[in-house]
């Protein structure tokens, strides 16, 4: 065992879009196998047909790819242990049913949907809280172990309606050693025998999971916490059919917790507290339901997988933002907290804002230029650069950046209210006229230079050069607040800037009144 390989894989359903928690999962298997120098294999589980959205399987592809996370094996990449999707594998997993059956370890039901709902509420009304189909319903219910074999000979040579179900064993400890969580033990009494395989030819998860990691050779399966229950069937399963020499190693990974911890987050969490919980906009195909992903909020990949990787995981010291390649290099499993990871959206925005300080300007110019064309605005690449690499340092998202910035591309048409009434005063014509008078004649229009004109001018007529700074930058902004004022005045440049002093000083007069 020392010596495998590691294989891992991420085995989501196409059952609708990809929840943030899903990708987590992809990502934690991903950051293992590359940590490893092992594979990251994606297998589409879609043995469930009642449950398949069309669509779902290229969303969930797109959502890995746009996140970084690039599988080595899988659908539309190939590999040598294909199929990679279970519909395709389906003449596969017949002859491990029929094994289990011919072994003792599994028998062929024949109830009805209305024999198992009497079952079920016959059950409730003795008083059991779960009422399942176990050792002891086993023994009265209509299958190969209670009814006689000729009888069973004949119902299936009838084509009759079956189901194959795992046969637990009645008084028995199956132990799991999970690499999250320790030493897991379960009374095979409070298990049930759960279906493996449908009379339509189809398997169930439990069944179909189990026989592709033994085909695939998965060495650790990494996968929710809410699968842990099914874990001891699983281990009876590989015990059964002979394989628990090469049984893969177990961690379920801890829930993502509503904001306020308690219990799973879900996509009405996000709906009531406004943000995803989807990587990518997922657009029902049958209710025609627009659901909000955060590649379309804005959101950068570097920030997104930064963020799921401390939903769970911390590192051995305090640090928090992380490349996808020093992720590779701190992670392991034995970092994966037990408990839930209570989703901080406050926090997630916080990493997006670090990630786009991060950003090439011209990246970021590149990416605001169809905004501009909605305004009809055109600069120099060069001007914009200088723009987006200010505007940046205040920005959460790409697209706050006209908000933020579009004073740089037109004339202030409102200016803040509250520091014209609050700052303005009978000294400012004349401070600010003066100050403009000097800019205009400044060879060296630099935001130092700027900065020794500003304070040098107010010193010479007695004045605080504090006291009038935030209106300085209203008068050529707007907004009382910004990036550093003297950069963004050098930016602006000396004749925009000149013509926004004179037109702010005529706007407001003596005192300042006229403030629309």
């Amino acid at each position: 065992m020392s010596d495998r390989r590691i294989r891992v894989r991420f085995a989501p359903s196409p059952t609708g879009p990809l929840h943030l928690g899903g990708v987590r999962t992809a990502l934690y298997n991903y950051l293992f196998a590359k940590k490893m120098g092992g594979d990251f294999i994606l297998r589409i589980e879609d043995t469930d047909q009642n449950r398949f959205v069309p669509g779902a399987e290229g969303y969930i592809i797109e959502s890995l790819k746009w996140a970084g996370l690039n599988f080595s094996e899988g659908p539309g990449v190939g590999g040598k242990y294909g199929p990679y999707r279970q519909s395709e594998r389906k003449e596969m997993y017949r002859q491990y049913a029929d094994q289990l059956v011919e072994n003792g370890n599994a028998y062929y039901a024949f109830d009805t949907n209305e024999e198992l709902e009497e079952m079920r509420e016959r059950m409730t009304k003795a008083g059991m809280s779960s009422p399942k189909y176990d050792h002891i319903t086993r023994e009265y219910m209509k299958n190969s172990l209670s009814l006689p074999k000729d009888e069973v000979e004949q119902r299936l040579k009838n084509g009759e309606h079956y189901v194959i179900r795992i046969k637990i064993p009645r008084n028995e400890e199956i132990k799991l050693h999970d690499v999250i969580r320790g030493w897991v033990t379960v009374k095979s009494a409070e298990l049930d025998d759960k279906v493996l395989f449908k009379s339509d030819g189809m398997p169930t998860y439990h069944l179909a999971n189990v026989v592709d990691d033994y085909l695939m050779q998965i060495s650790h399966v990494i996968r929710g916490e809410e699968w842990l229950p099914s874990a001891p069937t699983h281990v009876l399963l590989y015990r059964y059919l002979g394989w628990e020499e090469v049984m893969p190693k177990f961690a379920h990974l801890p829930l993502i917790l509503k904001p306020d911890g308690n219990g799973k987050l879900s996509k009405r969490d996000g709906d009531r507290l406004g943000f995803p919980v989807f990587t990518l906009n997922w657009n029902d195909p049958v209710s025609g339901e627009l659901s909000s992903g955060y590649r379309e909020a804005g959101y950068l990949p570097e920030a997104y997988i930064n963020i799921l990787a401390m939903l769970g995981w911390h590192p051995s010291d305090n640090k928090e933002l992380f490349s996808m390649d020093e992720l590779v290099e701190s992670f392991t499993l034995e970092r994966v907290s037990k408990s839930g990871a209570k989703f901080d959206f406050e926090k997630a925005k916080w990493y997006n804002h670090q990630y786009l300080k991060t950003k090439d300007n011209a990246y970021l110019a590149n990416e605001f230029k169809p905004t501009l064309a909605n305004y009809d605005v055109e600069v120099s690449d060069e001007y914009l650069q200088k723009v987006c690499g200010l505007i940046k340092e205040k920005a959460t998202f790409l697209k706050d950046f006209w908000s933020l910035g579009s004073y740089f591309f037109l004339r202030p048409m409102h200016y803040d209210e509250s520091v014209i009434a609050k700052k303005w005063d009978a000294n400012c014509p004349a401070f600010f006229t003066a100050v403009n008078e000097k800019f205009k004649t400044t060879a060296n229009f630099t935001a130092a230079e700027l900065q020794v004109i500003y304070e040098q001018t107010a010193t010479e007529m007695n004045l605080k050069p504090g006291n009038y700074m935030q209106l300085f930058r209203v008068l050529i902004s707007g907004q009382a607040a910004g990036p550093a004022v003297w950069e963004m005045v050098e930016v602006i440049g000396k004749t925009e800037t000149n013509i926004r002093i004179e037109t702010a000083i005529e706007k407001f007069g003596v005192i300042g009144i006229s403030v629309s």
